[in-house]
């Protein structure tokens, strides 16, 4: 009757025992290869979803912490300088800290993940962030520390544990996720990021209804002890609501077990790999519990006859020293680096554009914050969020590849109708165009620069690959922020703040055409495994044979059915 059921001992109709199912195979490789296949073609279950919710919420805590900024600084402006206005260079220093902090994370954490193991990493990332984000919104300045300084520090720290978090939530996701819907699983998760910046505008907009009394009437420039403490307090309740899903999502991020393939590919634990993939795909948490002599046993046969090469600096540079890896390495973090210059240089400085094509009114100081919020809202309410989920429901029967390449044409074409005819077109017109902007971001380069890399890279090195390429977005995005401002403000007059902003768009046209050709290096990874993508078919031999290719032996090529 078992048998009938599709059951084995010590499983359930939900869930096979895969443990015991294989436990009789002595082969490593042959134990990899059927524990592998049996998570690629699983069907879409509850564990699916739970990886997808644990990732997706600490995207989300990521996504509202560096966009929550663009709302913040305006605040900033009202509570600490004359005027009202916080200067260009503060503005820019606030913004680009939180990249900067980024990049180190998502180099350093992509590097530990392959190292150590996705699951000592997960939790450790969200942790900086939680103590960060805390640390910013009860900080103030003081005679020997200005805020900018402050704000500065702690933004970096943050961005740090954010850089941690694209290649840790990209990699665990993917090499969890079932094959046939891989892809809208990554992309489910990335599209929090929408939802994060969603949350950041929606809470702005209630502190600011919240303390309306205090600056309803009050002109920017006259903003008085009320109305600067009333502010003040409004910007420390935003930016520290960005610890509250993370400290949600924290107790799940620690008690994730070690995903299959690194147990396999990297720590070459069989045993262990095995009845992981059991138990959490039964839905179970922590870790499982596997036979120790058994364990021991298997690990020391698998050390010699694992057909996965094993990691170093020297196998890391022969493999990306091919043409048919490194042009996707290329690829990934060309198309990323392309795309983030303008997708940060817009998204980071909403208000701005707002403001320039003549939405957000500055009279009061109420009707500024209130037209900032609401205007945000509306920005990513029709363009982010829709975008975002067309690619999850297109990503894995259209492809990664061509989204990707239609999304940079498409911007392309966009930012050359805004750059080169930005003095004739109507404001109405130009808030369409941006709109559109924002949703064939999210519906093309923005989604599938994140998914990609999380599946065409091996085991072995995918997460340092992810933290690499992501990087190199975020070098775009420290370039787009330091060089908007200067550019912006070129030629400003009393009555324009943004004479530039039309070359501004001019240049980003130029880095979305110039992404058309980065697309062409990555493959489609659509519906295959990430062996299949690799080169590595479950170890079945592929990965032997390329290690005696390297060291020049001559071998017979195969085709592994």
């Amino acid at each position: 009757m078992a048998a009938q059921l599709g059951k084995t001992a010590g499983g359930n109709s939900a869930f096979k025992n895969f443990n015991n199912q294989f436990a009789h195979i002595t082969d490593p490789n042959e134990r990899r290869r059927l524990a592998l296949a049996e998570i690629d073609k699983a069907p879409f279950g509850w564990y699916h979803v739970r990886a997808v919710v644990v990732a997706g919420v600490g995207f989300f805590t990521d996504s509202y912490d560096i966009f929550a900024i663009n709302l913040v600084t305006a605040m900033l402006g009202l509570v600490y300088w004359k005027g009202g206005k916080i200067p260009e260079h503060s503005d820019t220093a606030i913004k680009v800290s939180t990249s900067g902090g980024t990049v180190i994370g998502q180099l350093g954490f992509g590097w530990l993940a392959d190292i150590v193991g996705r699951k000592k990493m997960y939790g450790l990332e969200l942790l900086v962030i939680i103590v960060a984000t805390l640390a910013q919104s009860l900080t103030s300045e003081s005679y020997s520390m200005h805020i900018v300084g402050l704000l500065v520090f702690w933004r970096v720290i943050m961005g740090i544990g954010i850089g941690g978090d694209y290649p840790l939530s990209s990699i665990i996701t993917s090499e969890f996720a079932t094959t046939k819907w891989r892809g809208a699983m990554m992309g489910a998760v990335f599209a929090m990021q929408g939802i994060g910046q969603f949350a950041a505008a929606l809470v702005a907009l209630i502190v600011t209804v919240a303390f309306k009394k205090h600056t309803v009437g009050k002109s920017i420039d006259h903003c008085d002890i009320a109305c600067k403490t009333a502010v003040d307090r409004m910007w420390r309740i935003i930016i520290g609501f960005g610890a509250v899903p993370a400290c949600i999502a924290l107790y799940y991020r620690l008690t994730i077990p070690e995903t299959p393939r690194f147990t396999f590919d990297v720590q070459r634990d069989v045993e262990k790999a095995a009845a992981d993939a059991e138990h959490y795909m039964s839905g179970a948490t922590g870790n499982a519990e596997v036979d120790e002599i058994r364990r021991v046993n298997t690990q020391v046969q698998s050390q010699t006859e694992l057909e996965v090469p094993k990691a170093s600096w020297a196998d890391f540079t022969a493999h990306y020293g091919q043409w048919r890896y490194g042009k996707i390495l290329l690829g990934t973090a060309g198309s990323w680096f392309l795309l983030d210059v303008a997708f940060y240089g817009l998204g980071l400085n909403n208000s701005v554009i707002l403001q320039a094509i003549g939405y957000s009114a500055q009279s009061t100081v109420y009707e500024k914050l209130y037209n900032n919020a609401v205007g945000n809202l509306i920005l990513i309410c029709a363009g982010s969020i829709p975008g975002y989920w067309v690619t999850v429901a297109t990503v894995d029967t259209v492809g990664r590849k061509p989204i990707q390449l239609m999304g940079f044409v498409i911007l392309t074409i966009l930012f050359c109708v805004i750059g080169f005819a930005f003095h004739s077109l109507s404001k109405n017109a130009l808030l369409a165009l941006y709109v559109l902007c924002q949703f064939f971001f999210n519906f093309g380069p923005n989604a599938t620069t994140f998914i990609v890399p999380g599946e065409c890279f091996p085991t072995r090195y995918r997460s340092t690959s992810h933290g690499i390429s992501a990087a190199s977005g975020k070098v775009g995005a420290i370039i787009a922020q330091v060089l908007i401002g200067p550019l912006r403000v070129r030629g400003k007059t009393p009555t324009n703040d943004s004479p530039w902003l039309n070359h501004v768009m001019q240049i980003f046209a130029a880095f979305m055409f110039a992404g058309i050709f980065t697309t062409l290096l990555i493959p489609e990874t659509k519906r295959k495994t990430l062996e299949e993508l690799c080169g590595e078919l479950y170890g079945e031999g592929i990965a032997k044979e390329e290690a005696a290719l390297q060291a020049g032996e001559p071998q017979k090529k195969e085709m592994v059915a």
